[in-house]
């Protein structure tokens, strides 16, 4: 038996036999607990829980649920209403059958100021308003139970589609990050073609290791520090030929934050960026500094370079956007980024990404 049906009829189990119990408990304290009351009492189950398996039949079948809720409403009211006239007329041809009509009902039928038709109809009606409330309960539960569960499916199905959204998203922006990198790379290496081929050569070589560690970082959503500093340090290497003694690198690691997790090429960004619109403006050069240090629950990353920022700094470029976006897609308003002038010749980028506490 499956999950849903051993559900369904511990359900069933469970709310005909409260109704049993309720019922001897009245009995008994009303001192009407016969040999005929159980027997009423088993037809009443009885026919409980066919008709109410019957419904459940036809709201499957039919697809009331699938329906719109004014619709839902409709049929739920015409079908409680139905059921329980049935129920109702084969509870009193049961009983009759059986001789086990109460005294009140057999009085009733055997009035001679009144039709029998007419007696039988009455009585069908009677004990049709019973059947009706209980059949309320049992479909109100019921539907109320498919509400619950058809929203919590649609929960589920609406978080992993954000979740779905979020990789596309990442996926996305990891590929504009590589031919971004490739393009400024290949404009190094084309600056020393002409002018030290020997230097080009170890320079596609630099190249080549970088471009193999970005495909495998490719895989993950994070990667370790370390893993991340090992490109940032071929990047800088490539670059060093370019610039030669115009850039000067620094790293001020601490070794516990190796292996923290970051997003792939995050790092790489922040260093290209700050060569890009640091030390390539600066006639004599700059510095690159690397840092990386835990500060309160935050594993922090900071990118120090000469330069000056001129003007407003716009949000919406490359570096700024793919760092901010990859940190929201991946910790949400947790992680922080800002980049600022910290004097009057130093640029500083800052990343805090949460620290995961075991």
């Amino acid at each position: 038996m499956s999950t849903k049906w051993r559900t369904y009829w511990t359900f069933q189990a469970i709310g005909w036999g409260s109704f049993a119990i309720i019922n001897t408990f009245f009995a008994f304290s009303f001192d009407k607990l016969d040999e005929k009351f159980f027997y009423r009492l088993l037809i009443y189950l009885s026919l409980g829980v066919i008709i109410s398996h019957c419904m459940r039949e036809v709201i499957t079948r039919v697809g009331i649920l699938q329906k719109n809720l004014k619709k839902q409403l409709v049929l739920f009211l015409v079908l409680t209403l139905v059921m329980a006239l049935a129920a109702s007329f084969l509870r009193l041809e049961a009983v009759d059958r059986m001789e086990l009509l109460s005294n009140d009902e057999r009085e009733l039928l055997a009035r001679p100021d009144v039709s029998y038709g007419f007696t039988r109809f009455v009585l069908v009606l009677s004990s049709g308003f019973s059947f009706f409330i209980l059949f309320f309960i049992w479909n109100l539960i019921y539907f109320m139970y498919h509400y619950v569960t058809k929203s919590r499916r649609q929960q589920l199905d609406t978080l992993r589609l954000e979740s779905l959204v979020k990789e596309l998203e990442l996926q996305t922006i990891k590929a504009h990050i590589n031919p971004h990198f490739i393009f400024n790379s290949l404009n190094s290496i084309r600056a020393l073609v002409d002018e030290n081929p020997q230097r080009a050569r170890k320079a596609v070589t630099e190249l080549s290791n970088i471009l193999r560690s970005s495909m495998q970082a490719e895989k993950l959503e994070t990667v370790t520090l370390e893993k991340e500093l090992g490109i940032v340090k071929d990047y800088l290497a490539l670059e060093n030929m370019r610039f030669e003694d115009r850039l000067k690198i620094e790293y001020q690691i601490d070794e516990d934050t190796l292996d923290q997790p970051v997003p792939p090429m995050m790092l790489q960004t922040l260093v290209e960026n700050a060569i890009k619109h640091g030390i390539s403006k600066q006639i004599n050069g700059g510095v690159v500094k690397v840092i990386s240090d835990f500060k309160d629950d935050y594993h922090e990353l900071m990118v120090q370079n000469t330069g000056q920022i001129s003007g407003k700094i716009n949000p919406e470029g490359f570096g700024l956007s793919s760092t901010t976006n990859r940190l929201n897609l991946l910790y949400g308003d947790k992680a922080k980024f800002d980049i600022k002038q910290i004097n009057g010749s130093l640029v500083q980028a800052r990343v805090l990404i949460p620290v995961k506490t075991v």
